[in-house]
């Protein structure tokens, strides 16, 4: 299900910014604010379907009106004339994204045992970014093939994305839930007091995490300055996804037996360089080098931070606690990619990833300061 909607979103993404640059005239700044309030509008959404969720007891209903979102939202993409009709196009794909994301990483939760729940998140993750680096790949075949027809592949790429919902509906079973189980609101001030320390903590060092990855459209812009036909740009995406899936559940496997502190203070690090080698040159191997670094990080961190949430918060808040989390990076996120999309343009690309690599070290620093109490 996973990698049938991120082949249909990536075939999408991988190409927007350069649809939206060439064809749209957008500008960076443009390209920034749409993908911010985008991502951002996915993750504050979370914070509302992860509590219905809690609630209700139930997560694949929410999953599934979700992932109906996102496919339906496919079309209006392959006809938009306007940035406006890509914003509305964006922002119904990502209330999808967050009416689905938070009950479904709870169900992962519930359903995996806690030994094994760094590899299981990972797995999944590894999974999900298989489709990630399938989109791109298909985008590129199909503008080589149709002469950078943008709004033919963005047709194409409805077709995973009703697959993908045939997938849910037919093919996840959720698992019973003892029906005598009292239900309350869990957004209450009793039950959020029951979000500990270590929970919030996992939360700030989330928040700035995002501050240091804005929108990965910056990478797809960045590869367009090397020069390179602009059919094989997506290729930029496709690099980094593969990485990400090769080192998504090996990670994911590591976390469950180290500490994750280190983990993610290594991923920061690894995440600096990228940085620093995106911004020092915009020749090919230079940004197929960054984008690979870039991976990297996102194998080591993404499934851990989602295991973290899931070893500091109650069983029966799992689906809240998602959506607070990503609430908070979703604020940061709509920051990020505005700022990366104003210092694009004002200052050049290059001062988009010097500042990346300056909240790396930010985000470096809280990790010292803020001692998350590790999960045994």
């Amino acid at each position: 299900m996973s990698l049938l909607m991120d082949i249909s979103s990536e075939m999408i993404h991988s190409l927007l910014p350069l649809f939206m640059v060439t064809s749209l005239g957008a500008s960076s700044l443009t390209i920034g604010l749409i993908e911010g309030a985008a991502e951002s509008t996915a993750l504050i959404v979370k914070i509302f379907s992860g509590a219905l969720s809690d609630y209700l007891g139930k997560r694949k209903g929410l999953a599934l009106l979700g992932y109906t979102l996102g496919a339906l939202s496919k079309p209006l993409f392959a006809i938009a004339a306007s940035s406006g009709i890509v914003l509305t196009a964006r922002l119904i794909d990502r209330i999808g994204k967050g009416i689905r994301g938070a009950p479904r990483d709870a169900l992962v939760a519930d359903i995996t045992p806690v030994e094994i729940r760094g590899a299981a998140f990972g797995l999944r993750q590894s999974l999900d970014t298989v489709g990630a680096f399938l989109g791109p790949l298909l985008a590129v075949a199909l503008m080589l093939l149709w002469a950078d027809d943008f709004r033919a592949v963005f047709w194409v790429a409805v077709i995973p994305g009703l697959l993908a919902v045939l997938v849910l509906l037919l093919g996840v079973r959720e698992p019973a839930r003892a029906s005598n189980q009292h239900r309350g609101n869990p957004i209450r001030k009793q039950n959020l007091k029951r979000l500990n320390r270590s929970y919030w903590h996992v939360v700030a060092i989330g928040a700035v995490f995002t501050l240091a990855r804005f929108s990965e459209a910056f990478l797809v812009l960045r590869a367009q300055q090397s020069g390179i036909p602009i059919a094989w740009v997506p290729l930029v995406m496709v690099a980094m996804n593969i990485v990400y899936a090769a080192s998504a559940y090996p990670f994911g496997h590591l976390s469950d037996r180290v500490s994750p502190n280190r983990l993610l203070a290594w991923g920061l690090l690894v995440m600096i360089a990228a940085d620093l080698v995106l911004a020092g040159s915009a020749h090919w191997a230079a940004i197929l080098a960054g984008v690979c670094l870039w991976g990297i990080h996102m194998g080591m961190t993404q499934g851990l931070l989602a295991k973290m949430v899931a070893d500091a918060a109650p069983t029966d808040l799992r689906g809240t606690a998602y959506g607070f989390f990503n609430l908070i990076s979703g604020a940061a996120m709509l920051i990020a990619s505005v700022l990366a999309g104003l210092l694009w343009d004002e200052f050049g690309s290059a001062s988009t990833f010097y500042a990346g690599a300056a909240f790396c070290v930010l985000a470096l620093l809280a990790l010292l300061t803020l001692k998350i109490k590790e999960a045994h």
